[in-house]
């Protein structure tokens, strides 16, 4: 679908879009019980009395996760609270039998946060601000093309330890979203705290889009894209969308709003559902757990222990070493491709001829060897 009116969309209207992004902590058990989180077991082999949501079982908070919840939080530039608060999210989950979903509503883990993702035309810093980073389990699996005439349902991701990262609306761009996730990926890569496998659903995005005419200021209604699988599929999916948020405005239609699934293989978006404020989730306190009380002492010593960020290790690379942007972007891109080079400068003397190395033969027999 395209736009009628005589003037390009992207021309007479400005992309809104604020991104929630979905990561599995990179822990052993799951977030509630002794229940392994291992991918790909048999279904239904990691449950129990907590997964099944059978009467008398009693969650308890898995230390781990929040260790690495905070960390990535910190890494993010957010600011962890000493206190929050589990709450219910209550919404009909076919795959999560308790009917409700174990999150953080209004006292989330941390809030605030950016990341910078380069420069705009007049050299100023484009930043995306980060509202909040907050703990939450995830649901289950349903299954609907492997019985005729019945769906399935596989709990072994019920109760899976997830962080969710909402950004503010910053972007501006579907270029400027594939940035900022690009940069997301790598800053939680470089601090560990979970494997960011899209094809596994460790991790995931969602995509809140308006769109308004350019020079507005108010924003305009937004729709949710879900079922995105790549970095590209987001970027694909958000032009798909604000082309045809487009071509509903200048046919003086009005903008729904609701939630939208992406079709990559014919590259459009199609209705799922009505999409629902956080009044339709009937949010309150979890009575079954505490308050989570975070010690100034034991936040500083995540701080403490984070490892050199892509940022700083990008701008030492350049004053230590003297390479090229380049040359830097690429060293730095994998935290275990920089440690790397590092140990190579130094056993050789010359930065450059061991980043050259690195750059080719190395990258190259890394890709042959289809090492990820």
């Amino acid at each position: 679908m395209t736009a009628t009116a005589s003037a390009p969309p992207h021309e007479k209207y400005e992309m809104v879009v604020g991104l929630e992004v979905h990561v599995q902590l990179r822990t052993r058990t799951k977030l509630f019980c002794n229940c392994s989180t291992q991918f790909g077991d048999p279904p239904n082999r990691n449950t129990c009395p907590i997964c099944l949501a059978l009467p008398g079982s009693l969650p308890v908070l898995n230390e781990s996760a929040v260790e690495l919840a905070t960390r990535a939080a910190l890494a993010l530039g957010a600011e962890v609270q000493e206190e929050s608060i589990f709450a219910r999210k209550n919404y009909f989950y076919p795959d999560l039998p308790k009917g409700y979903q174990i999150s953080q509503f209004d006292k989330p883990l941390a809030t605030g946060g950016a990341l910078v993702i380069g420069e705009s035309a007049d050299g100023s810093a484009v930043r995306i601000g980060i509202t909040r980073v907050h703990l939450e389990e995830d649901a289950g699996k349903s299954i609907h093309d492997r019985f005729p005439n019945a769906s399935a349902i596989d709990l072994n991701r019920a109760g899976v330890p997830l962080i969710e990262i909402v950004s503010e609306p910053d972007i501006r761009s579907s270029a400027e979203a594939g940035s900022y996730l690009r940069l997301l990926k790598q800053v939680l890569e470089y601090v560990d705290v979970s494997d960011l496998n899209m094809e596994e659903g460790s991790l995931r995005v969602d995509a809140n889009i308006s769109i308004r005419k350019r020079g507005a200021v108010k924003l305009g209604t937004k729709t949710e894209v879900k079922n995105m699988n790549s970095f590209s599929g987001v970027e694909r999916a958000l032009e798909a969308e604000f082309v045809r948020q487009a071509a509903v405005l200048d046919a003086h239609g009005t903008i729904e709003q609701q939630t939208l699934l992406w079709d990559a293989n014919r590259g459009t978006v199609r209705p799922a559902r009505s999409k629902e404020g956080s009044h339709d989730y009937r949010y309150f306190p979890d009575p079954d757990l505490p308050p989570l009380r975070l010690t100034k002492e034991w936040i500083a010593s995540i701080r403490d222990r984070l490892p050199e960020l892509p940022a700083a290790r990008r701008q030492r690379f350049t004053d230590d070493y003297h390479l090229g942007e380049y040359d830097v972007d690429v060293l730095t891109a994998d935290p275990r491709i920089a440690d790397y080079f590092e140990s190579a400068a130094r056993a050789h003397g010359d930065p450059k001829t061991a980043a050259n190395w690195v750059m080719g033969e190395v990258l190259a027999a890394l890709k042959t060897a289809a090492v990820p």
